[in-house]
């Protein structure tokens, strides 16, 4: 077996090689093993998310008709660490009537919530920390813990701002979560397992061709599970100065903004590896594991790219205009498509693949149109209210 195939095999086989040469057991040798790739899993990702912030600025200036860094080193790719040093030489600041445990808890928590994501990603077939058969419900449990940090950031702050905004974040997360944990069964449903690597490996045609809109509102509750604009109310910096954060400063501010960018291109591959095949692309993760690898990321960091050009594009939602899109129109959308997924994918079972895909596909089609015009008629209906509302009243001034 060489490293080209199975990278992770060779490198433990021979750290394993040398451990227990030393006299250590080989069951503490194994630990010490799992620990090494663990640090070095979470070294990359750093790495990744320092390079996001990178990506992050220079795309929004191409939005803003900006050219955006380029003073420190080629393009500017050395500025997001100058940041990192101007962050950690600020003055580490705690207010005098904050819950100082968990207000330091707090940004160590939205960093380590997205980092233990990164445990049921499959890169390739033959790398995955954990094959867990109940995956998405991981998935959801693991994203609620950064939901869970701001709540906590907000709260221990002794801040007025601050705890508005964690309590918006609240009803964000209660809200959106359903749609999201019932359009993450849609993949369930098709597959049959709850594991990510089953369901990527099952994707010989992507997901996103069978349902289409199951992809698009999974994204939507993503990006308001992630308060990413149009959804970040729990910021609302022309309400509520910074939000949930307003108090922070230093690394502890660098690190909920670091767990915000990561969080971001997590579910960019989350969004891949439900919907999009994963690391699978025309074969090339059977050459090896390094273009799989390759694959994946590139897919999160398109999705990644779609919630950037979402957040930068659209302005930000009234808050009952965001809780009433939720309640009334994407979760009852979403539990609609999960029941119409799973009679579809009964009906057709043991059909050829060309039907199967055609009628799926057809269904989410009709799914979307029938969901548009319900939501163009309540819209009618409201406008009119308004419009009936404003007469009235020029008729009493009058």
């Amino acid at each position: 077996m060489s490293f080209w195939n199975d990278p992770l095999k060779v490198a433990a086989d021979w750290l394993l090689g040398i451990f227990t040469g030393w006299g250590m057991p080989e069951l503490a040798a194994n630990i010490l093993i799992g620990f090494i790739g663990i640090l070095l899993l979470i070294m990359i990702l750093m790495v990744v998310d320092i390079m996001l912030v990178w990506i992050e600025r220079k795309v929004v200036a191409r939005f803003q008709d900006r050219i955006g860094p380029n003073r420190l080193g080629p393009f500017g790719l050395i500025q997001p660490f100058a940041d990192i040093i101007k962050l950690m030489i600020k003055e580490d600041t705690t207010p005098a009537g904050a819950d100082k445990v968990v207000y330091n808890i707090a940004p160590m928590l939205s960093m380590m919530s997205v980092l233990i994501l990164w445990a049921v990603v499959p890169l390739a077939p033959t790398m995955l920390g954990v094959d867990l058969n109940i995956g998405v419900l991981y998935i959801i449990a693991a994203g609620a813990i950064g939901t869970l940090s701001i709540i906590m950031g907000g709260w221990s702050s002794n801040n007025k701002f601050a705890l508005i905004g964690a309590f918006r974040q609240v009803a964000v997360m209660v809200s959106f979560e359903i749609p999201m944990l019932a359009t993450l069964l849609i993949p369930t449903i098709l597959t049959g397992s709850m594991g990510t690597a089953a369901i990527v490996e099952a994707q010989d045609i992507w997901y996103v061709f069978l349902s289409p809109l199951g992809a698009l509102v999974f994204l939507i509750a993503a990006i308001a599970e992630l308060g990413r604009a149009p959804f970040d109310m729990a910021e609302g910096e022309s309400e509520l100065v910074s939000g949930y954060n307003i108090e922070y400063s230093g690394m502890k501010f660098g690190m909920f903004y670091a767990g915000e960018l990561l969080h971001a291109f997590t579910f960019g591959g989350f969004w891949a590896i439900m919907f999009f095949g994963g690391y699978r692309f025309f074969g090339l993760e059977k050459v090896s594991p390094f273009l799989a690898i390759a694959v994946i990321l590139f897919k999160a960091l398109i999705g990644y790219w779609i919630i950037m050009w979402v957040k930068y594009t659209l302005m930000r939602i009234r808050i009952d205009h965001m809780l009433g899109f939720n309640w009334k129109f994407l979760t009852p959308l979403a539990f609609t498509l999960i029941i119409v997924t799973g009679l579809m994918h009964a009906l057709l079972a043991g059909t050829p693949t060309w039907l199967y895909v055609s009628s799926m596909f057809l269904a989410d089609v009709v799914v979307a149109w029938i969901a548009l015009e319900i939501a163009r008629s309540y819209s009618r209906r409201e406008r009119e209210k308004v419009e009936g509302v404003k007469q009235v009243a020029e008729v009493g001034h009058s």
